[in-house]
């Protein structure tokens, strides 16, 4: 079955474009188009979509809100946020509602194609060093000192927690193994861990969670 696709933003030829690219790709189908998030979430409640690539700034309702709510939903789609600019507040900000990465719009298409294709598999596109540096200029919007807000962090084990802070910092699995002394497969089964139990969908949300709960701090390591 083709990866069923949602476009989202209230430029038409944006749109266009990116339907074209994708109607391309015999692994995808564009199966609904919105003009903003308020038409995005009428679409989703009669259509079914794998992945929603979602503009941000956009009139009625924004992206930011669009994502937090469809991720609210059981069994969400997965959302891509296209933004203007890197390190744009608006990606830093739908990263925190939920999204699985964020994208520039003028990114080359086979990226695009590439970046739908993981998020549809469950993995996130934004490179967590690339998080790690949206987090830092935006630290100010992140709570500061007190006790972490997400009690479930004291669920991990220790071994956990250290991978936790690693993926935080911006370290690959295979970066983790070396720095731990660990197979890469070991790597991969504690995020996993991390993940189900901090009901995380994937590396972008830990970073976000590491910063909130104040285990790694804007400019440094935990």
């Amino acid at each position: 079955m083709p990866i069923r696709v949602m476009l989202v933003d209230d430029q038409v030829l944006l749109r266009t474009g990116f339907r074209m690219v994708l109607a391309a790709q015999p692994d995808m189908e564009v199966v609904a188009e919105a003009g903003d998030g308020a038409e995005a979430i009428d679409a989703l409640r009669s259509t079914a979509v794998d992945v929603v690539l979602m503009d941000v700034r956009m009139p009625r309702l924004d992206g930011v809100e669009a994502t937090r709510r469809i991720c609210a939903q059981p069994d969400p789609p997965k959302v891509l946020i296209l933004t203007t600019f890197d390190l744009d507040e608006y990606a830093f900000s739908g990263l925190k509602a939920g999204a699985s990465g964020f994208m520039l719009k003028d990114v080359p298409p086979g990226e695009l194609l590439s970046a739908i294709r993981s998020v549809h598999s469950g993995d996130a596109v934004v490179a967590p060093s690339t998080t790690r540096r949206l987090l830092d200029r935006f630290s100010a919007m992140l709570p500061t000192g007190g006790e972490p807000q997400h009690k479930e962090v004291d669920r991990l084990t220790g071994r956990e927690r250290e991978v936790m802070l690693l993926v935080a910092q911006g370290l690959s699995n295979g970066e983790i193994a070396g720095r731990l002394v660990l197979s890469e497969a070991t790597v991969k089964t504690h995020v996993g861990r991390i993940l189900t139990k901090l009901g995380l969908r994937d590396r972008v949300q830990v970073v976000v969670l590491a910063y909130e709960t104040g285990l790694v701090r804007a400019g440094g390591g935990g």
